[in-house]
């Protein structure tokens, strides 16, 4: 059982969810929170009595939300590291403590490495899909560590597990944050702290606006915001480490079994 699982602290609250549900009490960070994936997350985990904090550049969506699920707002670019500081930081001041890490915030690319190569928009991205992980996880271990231990998972994608000639710099992005969590989960299990990556598919979410028409053409279907939101729980239920969980349609969510590399001889 991990901390995120745990029983509720003493003298919680314990808002909508009760503390039957097991999360009530507990304190999680989601950034990209306003919209998409991280707001759907946002809204199950404080229908568990969860106090959450909403950490995004769209404070015209995240303040609302916070509001109405009586958590908190930082505005936060990920790819500024005092952000990163700042967003946890708001979640030990106004709730006491750090349980989940729920490393969201993401872009898609949309240009490969030939005459639509823009070298602006390319650090855009690595900023926000990659740095912004390795920003949050820094900033988010000292107050996990301060719970006793705690769960960081990290929104990457099925383009991290398979190849992506439409987008070969999202591909790559998702790949590097994939291949971090795994590193990851090895290094802090012994420390009660989980470290997971969320893979799914094209999901119902602002992100795929510029290629949607061209998936419903092409007869692919797009993920229901809550299979994501499912599979985001059943990482915390669970109990593997360095993980990551592919999201498909139609099938169920679980760990790829990544094939072991070849050892010397």
């Amino acid at each position: 059982m991990t901390a995120f699982q745990g029983p509720a602290d003493p003298g919680s609250s314990g808002r909508a969810g009760g503390p039957e549900s097991g999360r009530a009490g507990k304190v999680a960070l989601i950034t990209g929170g306003a919209n998409g994936i991280g707001a759907a997350a946002a809204r199950r985990l404080a229908g568990e009595g969860v106090h959450v904090v909403l950490a995004d550049v769209d404070e015209d969506a995240g303040r609302p939300l916070a509001a109405e699920l009586d958590g908190a707002f930082v505005r936060c670019d990920v790819r500024e590291p005092a952000d990163s500081e700042r967003a946890v930081q708001t979640a030990v001041d106004t709730f006491g403590g750090l349980d989940l890490a729920f490393l969201n915030a993401g872009v898609i690319s949309g240009f490969g490495l030939g005459d639509d190569f823009d070298p602006a928009a390319y650090r855009r991205a690595m900023s926000i899909n990659v740095d912004g992980v390795v920003y949050g996880v820094h900033a988010a271990l000292p107050a996990l560590r301060a719970r006793g231990g705690g769960d960081i998972v990290a929104t990457a994608s099925m383009a991290g597990l398979t190849a992506t000639p439409f987008d070969p710099v999202y591909g790559a992005n998702k790949a590097a944050v994939i291949g971090l969590v795994r590193a990851l989960g090895a290094a802090h299990r012994a420390e009660g702290i989980r470290v997971n990556a969320l893979c799914p598919s094209f999901a119902e979410t602002d992100i795929i606006a510029t290629i949607k028409d061209e998936l419903e053409r092409q007869g692919f279907p797009v993920l229901p915001l809550p299979d994501v939101v499912d599979a985001f729980m059943a990482i915390l239920d669970g109990d593997g480490a360095g993980e990551a969980w592919y999201v498909v349609p139609g099938r169920p969510s679980e760990p790829f079994r990544f094939r072991g590399v070849p050892g010397p001889r």
